[in-house]
């Protein structure tokens, strides 16, 4: 099917960034759109409040990546904003984002997609609140930090107070007067330390089993991630090590402010973006401690023996990755595994497609973009897939190269960012060329409706 012949019908699932730039580049293919959105507005994970009840955007959060190195290609965000934006800003930006191109007229909100199976007429998707149907491709955008990762198993013993995940965390108020302690050293659990840490009674200890890297917002007086994409060209390993000197030379070593030393390089697990946390450690107001050994009514035992009075533990122990409306059959034992070509195409039926199923070394927004830019041009007609058994070594040289990085840690969903957004595009036109010699194969088999 050639683009702007036909029009297939595509349902998206999810109305966050990912779900938002997929319909916004399969509408500019000319294909007929539905998106299906559980919540009440487009924005996802940064739409605070929104009816889907999954998101976990709190009053302090911030863009931990720089606008400029976060925004849509296609709709930059404003030049007097500043350099990391609030949630609040993030949100109506891609509201807006979704207007001006269409999206929101496609978007079926208060709906629930249960299932997703495929049959003889293409995919057929069930929805509670509006959306079912046969779909001739199906894009998969529900995101993965919305389904809270407890610890597993848990602590010995049992705790008198209160516990809560990240994800249900929105303001330090809950902490006032309180002994909190904050388990993790993501972004979340450094900006929820610092949060709590002006409210709470004596200073907020923070534990981790294995140290990360803590890089300030701003390096030598720019965003700390605005050199990444010059540097691209070199090979990750050279990166990592300028980077890291550079990072020694502004703020020193995390063991230098008593947290445990990173458990990797710095392009290896990520890093933790934090202007504050260094401020607050250094005066006192977060305290680090080790792990957990077990809890113990009021108290909490640590690794080293030693232990202290808790009234609240906020878990900010990450996310599973969840896609509760696809069987096995789909994604096999472990979502985190599924071999995705391109993180994009499910290798036994491409018109199944994936749009932000990754995880980043840096900002999210501009892969989920090119990731769309891909799936549209496929689904569009103009872009040929390699034979299957390209696409399966591709996958298996790139999971082999992640793993030599990345280790056991989601090594089929890790990417670099510099070098995949600059990848698909060629990746496009390698496909273009592919479907100008009559691969026709591998172009997508679709419905033509008039």
């Amino acid at each position: 099917m050639g683009a702007g012949v036909a029009s297939a019908r595509v349902a998206v699932i999810g109305a966050g960034a990912a779900g938002l730039a997929a319909a916004k580049s399969l509408l500019d293919d000319g294909l007929d759109v539905t998106v299906i959105e559980r919540g009440d507005r487009a924005g996802g994970l940064w739409a605070q409040g929104n009816a889907s009840g999954l998101s976990p955007a709190y009053d302090s959060l911030h863009l931990n990546t720089s606008k400029g190195r976060t925004e849509f290609a296609d709709f930059p965000m404003p030049e007097d904003w500043p350099d990391y934006p609030s949630a609040a800003r993030v949100a109506d930006y891609l509201a807006r984002y979704a207007d001006r191109f269409g999206v929101t007229d496609r978007i079926r909100f208060g709906a629930t997609v249960t299932e997703v199976s495929r049959s003889k007429g293409g995919w057929e998707l069930r929805a509670e609140g509006g959306g079912s149907g046969t779909y001739d491709a199906v894009v998969v955008a529900n995101g993965h930090n919305w389904d809270p990762r407890w610890p597993d198993p848990g602590y010995p013993g049992a705790f008198d107070g209160r516990q809560l995940h990240a994800h249900d965390y929105r303001s330090p108020d809950a902490f006032a007067g309180k002994r909190v302690l904050v388990v993790g050293m993501g972004n979340s659990a450094m900006d929820i330390a610092v949060d709590a840490s002006y409210v709470a009674r004596g200073p907020v200890l923070l534990s981790a089993r294995h140290g990360t890297h803590i890089v300030p917002k701003y390096l030598f007086g720019r965003p700390a991630d605005a050199t990444g994409g010059a540097l691209a060209v070199l090979p990750w390993r050279l990166r990592q090590g300028l980077a890291q000197t550079m990072l020694r030379l502004a703020v020193g070593r995390p063991e230098q402010y008593g947290l445990p030393a990173p458990a990797g390089g710095l392009f290896q697990n990520h890093p933790t973006i934090s202007d504050t946390i260094l401020h607050r450690l250094t005066h006192g107001e977060v305290v680090p401690r080790p792990g957990i050994e077990r809890l113990d009514g009021g108290r909490v035992v640590f690794t080293d023996g030693s232990a202290d009075e808790v009234d609240v533990i906020v878990w900010a122990t990450g996310y599973r990755v969840t896609i509760p409306f696809l069987d096995r059959e789909w994604l096999g034992d472990d979502v985190e595994e599924l071999p995705l070509y391109q993180r994009v195409f499910h290798l036994d039926d491409p018109t199944l497609a994936f749009v932000g199923l990754m995880q980043s070394t840096g900002a999210a927004l501009p892969v989920a973009e090119a990731q769309a830019k891909l799936v549209a041009a496929y689904l569009g007609g103009r872009y040929a897939l390699p034979s299957p058994a390209e696409q399966r070594a591709a996958v298996g040289r790139a999971h082999a190269a992640a793993v030599r990085r990345w280790g056991a840690r989601r090594p089929m969903m890790r990417i670099d960012f510099d070098q995949y957004v600059a990848a698909l595009p060629r990746e496009i036109r390698a496909g273009v060329r592919r479907a100008a010699r009559g691969a026709a194969v591998h172009l997508p088999t679709l419905k033509v409706r008039s």
